[in-house]
């Protein structure tokens, strides 16, 4: 429950510290006194968005500190899920500086504005007129249903169910999507990679290719030069390899008369040597040479082929060729993998099909159960606020459809009257009837709930006299197990509250501010007998106060 309220340079309260107390406490004051003002600074603590224009003072920053008594809600585990220091009164401190920018902390510790907002359904539930409205919602009556179901569980291991289903979903329509479009490729790219598989591409066979060509194309100039070359070592009288054996042995009578001869005579061993295997080497090679019409058309043949290849794919390598073959070949792979994926993903969205359906299931029958045990409740609650002749019909019907919340659509009709038909309620329910619902409906939920705190935003609008009294006692019922807060123009409804406080609005000079105040006894008196008649306090208003006080 909330203990204490400080609210520092907020629209018009330049600075206001309130403590409140467990039961129920009523909130009164004039209409543009201020109540909107405290709960929307209440609204900034819980994680609403603020801007620089809740500022007061644009040149200071605006603070909103709320403290919280937390010991009786098991909420550890949530401090410990989001590495925050779990405090039995726990504070929660919101600050707008002057440049904008906002900052939020639970216990001094720094927190975004989601984990303010997770904590803040924990906490307190602030329930407007526009609340009133969402009634006729389908999200807002399953809720209501599943409250006395009990079926929170069930439905957060259906959404997490749901969500991997949704997600198996998308990844399948996407593969299926890019297998289509593989598809049309596909038999291109088996042509083009059966073309370079039937050509057996190796890496560097270009270049021994071409070296081959060229030595088959050219042999007899080949043959011509190397046995000249031969002839002119080996001549037996004035060949070069003679000559060089003639100086050799020369240079060996020299030799030991001088270093320098002896240098000469090693050089010229190495060049006989060095000729010598020259002559001999060439001599392989002419062996070796031989026309080969056949070979040459072969190699020709396979030059063309890669060169056409080439040309085809816009490269100018082998290596180029072997690059796109193994691209082409992993295309084809990818495609049988896609199929692979394809049928895993199947089978999982299959499983998961039948697990959805299961849990939808259990969630339907826990629903339908809980329809009569919802129809009864409310119907005497809204008996004892004037609506004698209530009537409900909820159908809920298994589609073949995931909501979020299960497979089931409801259909949720109102009678108020007898012999009127059935309707749905935002049809056929008037303002002061959807209030009375509403009410019902919290009273219902406090039994089944465990949060701290509700805070009724003028929920008595469109009913008066014994109603509202009657209203009031619910309330006031509901608050032997939570804290409630009621803000209401109806002294029926405030005079039930175990502690009132007024919001009330003063002019200083030029400036206007807002305060909150909790009367004490005599001022209670007052200001419910002020509710009564106006400014002008009779006699009759102040002893009807103190009846209805009580």
């Amino acid at each position: 429950m909330i203990t204490t309220l400080s609210i520092k340079n907020y629209a018009l309260i330049e600075k206001l510290t309130i403590d409140f107390s467990k039961g129920f406490s009523i909130i009164t004051g004039e209409t543009g006194a201020g109540k909107s003002i405290i709960l929307g600074a209440l609204g900034l603590v819980l994680g609403k968005r603020a801007d620089l224009s809740s500022l007061k003072n644009k040149e200071e920053k605006c603070v909103i500190e709320a403290h919280f008594e937390i010991s009786k809600y098991n909420l550890l585990p949530f401090f410990e899920a989001n590495d925050l220091d779990y405090e039995d009164e726990t504070i929660i401190r919101r600050e707008i500086l002057s440049s904008g920018k906002s900052r939020a902390f639970i216990n001094d510790s720094p927190v975004n504005l989601q984990e303010l907002q997770e904590l803040s359904l924990f906490l307190i539930d602030i329930h407007s007129q526009h609340q009133t409205q969402e009634l006729s919602e389908e999200k807002v009556q399953f809720e209501i249903i599943d409250a006395i179901a009990d079926n929170q569980e069930h439905i957060l291991d259906y959404q997490a169910l749901l969500k991997g289903y949704k997600s198996d979903k998308s990844k399948l329509n996407s593969l299926l999507k890019k297998q289509a479009e593989s598809a049309k490729e596909q038999e291109y790219n088996t042509f083009l990679l059966d073309e370079l598989v039937v050509a057996q591409l190796k890496s560097g066979e270009q270049e021994t290719l071409e070296a081959d060509f060229e030595k088959l194309n050219n042999v007899e100039i080949i043959k011509e030069s190397i046995d000249k070359s031969l002839a002119i070592a080996n001549e037996e009288q004035i060949g070069v390899l003679h000559n060089l054996k003639e100086i050799k042995t020369s240079l060996q009578k020299i030799a030991s008369f001088s270093p320098e001869y002896n240098v000469l005579l090693e050089r010229i061993t190495s060049l006989t040597i060095e000729f010598d295997d020259i002559s001999d080497e060439l001599t392989r090679c002419s062996e070796k040479l031989f026309n080969d019409p056949e070979q040459l058309e072969l190699i020709n043949q396979k030059l063309q082929l890669i060169y056409n290849l080439q040309k085809k794919h816009q490269v100018s390598s082998v290596d180029e060729l072997i690059q796109i073959q193994t691209k082409l070949e992993n295309s084809v792979l990818e495609l049988g993998n896609i199929e692979e994926e394809i049928k895993t993903l199947t089978d999982s969205i299959q499983q998961k099909i039948i697990t959805l359906d299961n849990l939808s299931g259990g969630i339907h029958k826990k629903r339908v159960e809980s329809v009569p045990v919802l129809t009864q409740k409310l119907t005497t609650i809204l008996e004892t606020l004037g609506m004698p002749n209530v009537r409900f019909k909820m159908e809920i019907n298994n589609s073949s459809t995931y909501f979020e919340n299960g497979k089931d659509e409801l259909e949720f009709l109102f009678s108020a009257n007898k012999g009127t038909d059935f309707g749905l309620l935002k049809k056929v329910a008037s303002g002061g009837e959807m209030s009375r619902i509403m009410l019902a409906v919290k009273a219902i939920l406090a039994q089944y709930s465990k949060l701290p705190t509700l805070i009724f935003d003028e929920i008595d609008t469109g009913v008066s006299g014994e109603i509202a009294n009657r209203m009031g006692e619910i309330m006031k019922e509901m608050s032997q197990k939570m804290q409630i807060f009621a803000i209401t123009h109806l002294p029926q409804i405030a005079s039930k509250g175990m502690a009132h406080f007024k919001v009330s609005k003063s002019t200083i000079g030029e400036d206007t501010q807002s305060e909150l105040k909790l009367l004490s006894n005599e001022e209670r008196v007052i200001e419910i007998a002020q509710m009564l008649s106006g400014n002008v306090i009779t006699d009759s208003a102040l002893n009807h106060a103190k009846a209805l006080l009580n």
